[in-house]
């Protein structure tokens, strides 16, 4: 009889976690994987495509190539390409034979106005990383605490219930005292349900995740708005009319009215910003996934950790409208699903509870454990 009593102290105190690691504060993830991506493609792809038109512009010299008369010398062929390029002013006619002009500046700081965005969208994140982030991290450090060691207590329990049920003279009394236990909640450990419970009633969290996305879309839908517009007006015209006979030069006779010029650098800005806009289109139902997650809970988890003894947020029925701190809360708990590790366990626990023929028997890892202890002979079946 010894030998099994000395097997069954040996699984439970294997069963218990060990104490969790300094390294646990520094591992967890304070941003979801849809998130990171959003952030690495949305900032990383205008400043990749700025770094190339960038380069493009130091590689190929002059940006503009202008027909200028056959009798201009070289460095005066060199000053109309530069007047032009500072200028980029289109001069043309209307359908009345009227004169018209046209700036053609957007192209010109078409590169510029890609950092811009790049930095745009950059501040959902910042808005995240300084708003919520901290206070996040503080909530998902002591619930992933608190949830494993809820799953200790439960062993601990069992250990202690072992040692009481051997040293007890009537066994049949030790099983009614631990029923009429289990029926007054002697075996609740409140902290974290009430913790959670109070988190339902809090909106910061989810105000500043709704917020984040709503930024992101509201940016990715302006950046995207800013690219048809620069090619409805001018990204289909590569060529102008250019005039250089303005200041000294305005009352040279040799210098004709208008010189045509092309944009050399034209196809890239093109393709740049077809780029940019089609993957952006392509991100906005990912930003609208993220943000109606927050719309249904995530009740897996939970589920999963009513196996613990009075935990039943679900049961009870305490998820009301899931748009709180506590559905974020779950959606990174989630997230962070390596860094708890009674998860796994509880995960295992509830399956095998599925799988076994009499589920009345089993109801929270309390009675897993004292199966698994051999303490099931004398216990009586749940009426």
């Amino acid at each position: 009889m010894s030998l099994s009593h000395t097997a069954a102290e040996y699984m439970l105190s294997d069963a218990l976690l060990p104490d969790p690691s300094s390294s646990r504060a520094k591992g967890l993830r304070l941003e979801l994987p849809s998130d990171r991506l959003l952030k690495f493609v949305t900032v990383g792809l205008p400043l990749c495509l700025v770094s190339l038109a960038f380069a493009r512009e130091f590689s190929a010299g002059s940006q503009i190539s202008c027909f200028s008369p056959t009798n201009f010398t070289g460095k005066q062929s060199a000053y109309t390409d530069t007047a032009c390029w500072d200028s980029l002013i289109h001069h043309g006619f209307d359908a009345e034979g009227h004169a018209v002009t046209k700036s053609l500046w957007a192209l010109k700081v078409f590169p510029y106005s890609l950092l811009v965005v790049a930095v745009l969208m950059y501040l959902p994140y910042l808005l995240w990383r300084y708003a919520a982030a901290p206070a996040l991290h503080s909530d998902l450090l002591f619930i992933i605490d608190e949830l494993d060691k809820s799953y200790n207590r439960s062993v601990r329990l069992v250990q202690h219930m072992k040692k009481v049920q051997q040293a007890s003279a009537e066994p049949e009394r030790f099983w009614e005292e631990y029923e009429r236990a289990r029926q007054e909640r002697y075996f609740e450990f409140p902290l974290l349900e009430r913790y959670l419970t109070c988190k339902q009633h809090a909106h910061a969290l989810a105000f500043i995740y709704i917020l984040r996305n709503l930024l992101l879309l509201l940016f990715l839908a302006a950046t995207c708005l800013y690219l048809v517009f620069l090619h409805l007006n001018i990204f289909f015209q590569d060529e102008f009319s250019c005039s250089i006979k303005t200041g000294l030069l305005q009352a040279e006779p040799h210098i004709p009215p208008l010189i045509p010029c092309k944009l050399v650098f034209f196809s890239v800005f093109q393709l740049i910003s077809l780029s940019v806009g089609s993957i952006y289109v392509l991100l906005i139902p990912v930003v609208i996934y993220n943000a109606l997650q927050l719309c249904q809970w995530d009740k897996g988890l939970l589920s999963v950790y009513e196996m613990l003894p009075a935990f039943d947020l679900l049961s009870r029925r305490m998820l009301t409208c899931p748009l709180n701190d506590l559905n974020v809360i779950l959606l990174f708990l989630r997230a962070n699903i390596s860094e708890l590790t009674s998860f796994s366990r509880l995960n295992a626990v509830s399956a095998l509870r599925e799988a076994t023929a009499n589920k009345e028997d089993i109801d929270t890892v309390i009675d897993f454990m004292t199966l698994l202890a051999g303490l099931e002979t004398t216990k009586p079946k749940h009426q």
